[in-house]
């Protein structure tokens, strides 16, 4: 009968060598965890103890209608939030100045209006750096907002918001105005489902100016104070995105 002996360095070696590949796919995937795990949350809506509501208008088209709307906001009083794209921006740098100047609130809604999702965390830093350069320069503040293009909300696009030190919004009430439908439907999707907190969104096109005077007076009615995004989020941390819609 045969012994058979088996040394053991060999074996040892072969361990210590598959704990250090185990130890450096560790660090890789924290290292991924990390750059891709950010803390900061999307934000919905505003507290739901205070009767308020903010219009919000993301802007990369529709700029023959932007006046009419500036016209009806200040003649009822409301200041709205616009999200605007930087290549429109560069393309319409005086209505830029405008709304600005009109008293309402600029945030950035990118620059080429790609879908973040589909970009790392590098190509999203870079679109938004580049808005940002460009709203900067025309308005002379740096906007604090970002209003991602589709709504789109995965770990590159936030982890990119984040370090940049944005606020991410998105919102609770949606009018789905760019598919054009009749001004009565816009208002009844705004009236119907506004509650306390509300962002509400908008663009700028035709049945959305013929809607917009009921929809403010509507609410107002209904006893509802017309905030910017950034009054309405003043003092809810970062990390807290009141993210459950009503």
């Amino acid at each position: 009968m045969r012994i058979l002996f088996i040394r053991r360095e060999p074996i040892f070696k072969l361990a210590a060598w598959i704990l250090l590949a185990v130890f450096i796919l560790f660090i890789g995937y924290m290292a991924l965890k990390e750059d891709y795990e950010p803390t900061l949350a999307p934000i919905y809506q505003g507290c739901k103890e205070k009767k308020e509501i903010a219009l919000t208008v993301n802007v990369y088209w529709g700029e023959e209608y932007l006046p009419q709307m500036l016209k009806i906001m200040k003649e009822n009083n409301v200041n709205a939030t616009f999200f605007i794209g930087g290549q429109w921006a560069e393309k319409f740098p005086e209505l830029l100045k405008t709304i600005s100047e009109a008293g309402h609130e600029v945030g950035s809604h990118g620059y080429s209006h790609p879908h973040p999702d589909h970009l790392s965390k590098d190509g999203n830093i870079r679109e938004i750096s580049k808005s940002e350069r460009i709203i900067s320069k025309i308005i002379e503040k740096k906007p604090t907002l970002f209003a991602p293009p589709y709504g789109e909300r995965g770990k590159t696009v936030l982890a990119a918001a984040e370090e940049l030190d944005y606020r991410f919004v998105l919102w609770s009430v949606d009018t789905i105005d760019w598919q054009h439908p009749a001004p009565e439907t816009i208002v009844n999707r705004v009236t119907q489902k506004a509650h306390n907190g509300a962002i509400v969104l908008m663009h700028p096109t035709a049945p959305t100016v013929k809607a917009l005077p009921e929809i403010i007076s509507s609410l107002k009615n209904n006893g509802y104070n017309f905030v910017t995004v950034t009054e309405m989020i003043n003092g809810i941390p970062k990390e807290d995105s009141l993210s459950k819609l009503p």
